[in-house]
């Protein structure tokens, strides 16, 4: 990835972030596949109720999708903020 060694530490900044909030996106549409919002009733007034019939991954499925998004973004932010070889740290 040498396009990330000619980058500054703002900008540098600003890709771990939008990752982060890309990631973030991906990881809710991975857990709330399966699940129904919204009006899950057709009349307000009739005395029927109609219980929503998806609801979505098990609960160690969900952790088990953020953990991961969670992981690659440490691990890939770990890369793009790292000095690049050869650059004194400023002090």
């Amino acid at each position: 990835m040498r396009w990330i060694d000619r980058l500054g530490m703002a900008q540098r900044v600003v890709v771990v972030v939008a990752l982060g909030l890309a990631l973030g996106m991906v990881g809710s549409y991975l857990t709330s596949l399966g699940t129904r919002t919204g009006w899950y009733a057709y009349a307000p007034l009739s005395r029927q109720v109609f219980q929503p019939t998806g609801v979505g991954e098990p609960g160690w499925l969900r952790l088990l999708i953020w953990l991961a998004m969670i992981s690659v973004w440490a691990l890939t932010s770990l890369r793009v903020l790292r000095q690049p070889p050869g650059r004194a740290t400023a002090e």
